[in-house]
């Protein structure tokens, strides 16, 4: 179907008996088509970083290595690191170490590994030589996991030069953000690089419907995937055992939280308008820190926490009593579906944010604040309603937007599509 051609575990070596294992867990991996038993094609994608905090990336492959061989190829970089940059120079280190272990699986039937290439995503040099390489990357790590037909998943906007070059059978574009609005991306060479990559994929899965808009004008076949949740994951957070973590519980309530990469895109003056209003009140922000937080650094009811790991954040929701979304509303808002929504009323929460589109889209069980003093108000309705079945209520209504239930809808469209394909072509 292709339309350009076709904290780890576990060791980093595929020994003899890791491939008696991957035979059979490949004749597992099995589907129909036409009424005939195939092989589910294996499937190599170009994704983020793995160890980065949990996205859509790792929601969407780990769920799939539930019935399929999946290689995760780290990044390939969406811009060219500064030098000068410790956390640069710390992330060439780390991909070097990684390229030298090999691929790892991780869990399941999903391996991990860090492909050695230029990082300079708008040389046409850098990616000419890429293109070499990772094409004798990939042919030896196809022989060294017994992968044979596979599909091609590519998260990043910047890979269009390696579509249809690899031998893949069917091409994927997971579209899960507006790159070219991002303020550390060259826009003109994103937007070039993306229009390129939808000219060559077979298919795109856009995670907002603005954003399958914007992307169906070059790919016709466009398709809205909004975003998964790990229920079970997150409704722990009303399970009586759930403990609060005692970071958090020694922090007087009520406790408004938020949890995420604190970024540009976060609304600290927000923030700090119900500090100030409501001191009485206390903001958690779990996350790692990327931009500059003066605006609420200095405020005592306001609490920093740092990264947590993602199955540690049901607990701090249970000691949350209201979830926030404090998103700047500008032109890439229409572009966002965040995550947290879903997690936070998955664990009862309610959920308290700025006019993001696709929150308002759930408006029913959100509260959407169109100001600062509306942000408080919100806050204080939510607050006061105290109906002890209202978590409960909030947590069924996403029991059926499960990841297991987006990936399962995705998987058939490619299906139906390579059916369609296979029938025009007999």
């Amino acid at each position: 179907m292709a339309k350009g051609g076709s904290g780890a575990r576990g060791s980093a070596r595929l020994h003899a008996s890791d491939a008696s294992e991957a035979a059979h867990v490949t004749a597992q991996h099995a589907t129909k088509l036409d009424g005939v038993t195939a092989r589910r094609p294996s499937i190599i994608a170009f994704a983020k970083d793995w160890h980065e905090d949990p996205t859509s990336n790792h929601h969407v492959l780990r769920e799939l290595a539930k019935t399929r061989r999946v290689l995760w190829l780290n990044s390939l970089a969406t811009r060219t690191p500064k030098l000068g940059s410790a956390r640069d120079l710390g992330k060439i280190q780390r991909k070097l170490r990684e390229f030298a272990a090999g691929p790892v699986n991780v869990e399941n039937d999903l391996w991990v590994f860090s492909p050695l290439v230029v990082p300079l995503p708008h040389s046409a040099v850098a990616r000419t030589i890429n293109r070499h390489v990772l094409r004798a990357t990939i042919r030896a790590l196809r022989w060294r996991l017994q992968i044979e037909e596979f599909d091609l998943w590519t998260f990043l906007p910047s890979t269009a030069d390696y579509v249809g070059t690899l031998g893949e059978a069917t091409s994927v574009y997971y579209c899960v953000d507006e790159w070219s609005l991002f303020d550390y991306l060259d826009q003109a060479q994103t937007v070039a690089q993306e229009q390129k990559l939808l000219a060559r994929v077979d298919v795109v899965f856009a995670i907002n419907h603005a954003l399958a808009e914007s992307k169906r004008k070059t790919c016709e076949h466009t398709y809205v995937a909004p975003h998964g949740v790990d229920h079970a994951l997150f409704a722990q957070a009303l399970a009586p055992k759930t403990e609060i973590p005692t970071d958090l519980a020694a922090i007087p309530g009520p406790r408004i939280g938020f949890y995420g990469t604190l970024q540009s895109w976060v609304d600290f003056e927000l923030i700090a308008h119900v500090a100030r209003t409501r001191p009485d009140w206390s903001i958690v922000l779990i996350g790692q820190t990327l931009t500059d937080v003066s605006a609420v650094s200095g405020l005592p009811n306001v609490h920093f926490h740092g990264q947590k790991p993602h199955h540690a954040l049901p607990a701090y929701c249970k000691g949350f009593d209201a979830g926030i979304i404090p998103y700047r509303i500008d032109e890439r808002m229409a572009f966002v579906n965040p995550l947290k929504m879903r997690e936070y009323l998955s664990a009862g929460l309610p959920v308290v944010s700025t006019p993001v589109p696709e929150v308002v889209r759930h408006g029913h069980l959100c509260e959407i604040a169109e100001t600062p003093d509306d942000f408080v108000r919100a806050l204080d309705r939510v607050l006061r309603h105290r109906d002890p079945g209202a978590p409960t209520t909030r947590s069924r209504a996403m029991e059926t937007e499960t990841w297991s239930a987006r990936v399962a809808s995705i998987a058939a469209t490619i299906d139906e599509l390579a059916t369609t394909t296979h029938k025009r072509t007999k």
